[in-house]
């Protein structure tokens, strides 16, 4: 198996240690970023804002998974971290949940918009795929860690699992396999669906994209990890399950997720009525990039030159960014100096017409 930490030193007596399960998640974060990004300046907003947003949305988000972690764990019976209560804040060993991961970072996402006047649907719409593809990026630290296994199986795909990372009830297990006992990777499950249902809404975001309004590819998201996640619950047996039933807390909350998605997007297109949903905006609301104006001299010719006496009048033209428009101030005619003609010139009768030919009749 890989060793969880990748290198570990002391500096000042303080022990640094750099795991493989934060490269991950940070690398699923970043990589999350960048599709987030090119699908903002495709819905005609600012992408450069989702770097802002995420010095934000990142801590606070992991803040949120850490705490949802240690309250399911708590609910599940387990005591590991109210024994010794300062494990809660050792994020590296591992044990960060989805859904605080989105409750808090939704919350930090929603504020942060806010503060800046950028759509919030907007933002969802473009930043739900790319949640699924960095949330798969990040499972293979699960792997790394020996964690969300799923029960064992005889499969050619089931994984190994050391004694000193299984569950209790999966102490003693040879008689599911010669060569050892193997489980279901559940994680690697979840990581393909991702993968596959964020491909799916990003060609539809493209495919339809004179049908899409508001919240749609978000509505989209909500159906897609919601179920994936219900779907990956039947195979988490570390999970903790509401009484005496088979359905665990997680479980619950993603089928909660997937109807909320599908209300959404009935809702959105107008299959359902909802009165809160009258005031639903139809367009993204786009925030004006702030420019400025930087007047520039150009040379009008052709049909656009004003020309006097024959000659072309440079013009002073200036940008108008507020309005987008091009606003053109002439400047004023260039007058001749008369020349004074001369004697013999004055003499000269005026020509007045062309005369005929000769041949001419």
């Amino acid at each position: 198996m890989i060793d969880p930490v990748i290198f570990s030193f002391k500096l000042f007596n303080l022990p640094i240690t750099l795991r493989w399960y934060g490269v991950l998640v940070m690398f699923g974060a970043v990589v999350g970023a960048l599709i987030a990004e090119r699908e903002i300046k495709r819905r005609g907003e600012n992408g450069e804002s989702v770097w802002d947003a995420l010095i934000w949305v990142l801590p606070v988000g992991i803040i949120g998974a850490r705490l949802w972690y240690v309250l399911n764990s708590i609910l599940g019976g387990s005591r590991y971290y109210i024994d010794d209560p300062i494990k809660i804040i050792n994020i590296p060993e591992g044990g960060l949940h989805f859904f605080g991961g989105l409750l808090f970072g939704g919350i930090a996402l929603y504020f942060y918009l806010k503060n800046n006047g950028m759509d919030f649907w907007l933002f969802l719409d473009a930043i739900a795929p790319a949640a699924l593809i960095g949330q798969a990026l990040a499972r293979p630290a699960n792997f790394i860690n020996q964690e969300l296994y799923g029960p064992p199986t005889k499969l050619f795909w089931g994984i190994s699992i050391d004694a000193q990372h299984r569950l209790p009830q999966y102490a003693d297990l040879s008689q599911y396999s010669v060569d050892g006992t193997r489980f279901h990777p559940t994680f690697a499950y979840e990581m393909i669906l991702n993968i596959l249902l964020a491909l799916l809404l990003l060609w539809i975001s493209r495919q339809y994209a004179d049908r899409m309004k508001p919240g749609a590819i978000f509505s989209g998201w909500l159906i897609s990890a919601g179920f994936i996640r219900a779907f990956i619950e039947f195979f988490r047996p570390d999970q903790p399950r509401i009484g005496d039933s088979f359905v665990t807390y997680s479980m619950l909350v993603s089928f909660l997720m997937g109807v909320a998605g599908i209300l959404m997007l009935l809702i959105r297109y107008g299959r359902l009525q909802f009165a809160l949903a009258d005031g639903w905006e139809e367009q993204y609301q786009i925030k004006p990039v702030e420019q400025t104006a930087r007047p520039r001299r150009e040379r009008i010719i052709a049909e656009n030159a004003n020309v006097v006496d024959d000659e072309v009048v440079e013009e002073e033209v200036v940008i108008a960014p507020e309005k987008k428009k091009r606003v053109v101030k002439a400047k004023a005619p260039v007058k001749k100096t008369p020349v004074k003609k001369s004697l013999a010139e004055k003499k000269a009768p005026a020509k007045r017409g062309v005369s005929k030919s000769r041949n001419e009749k």
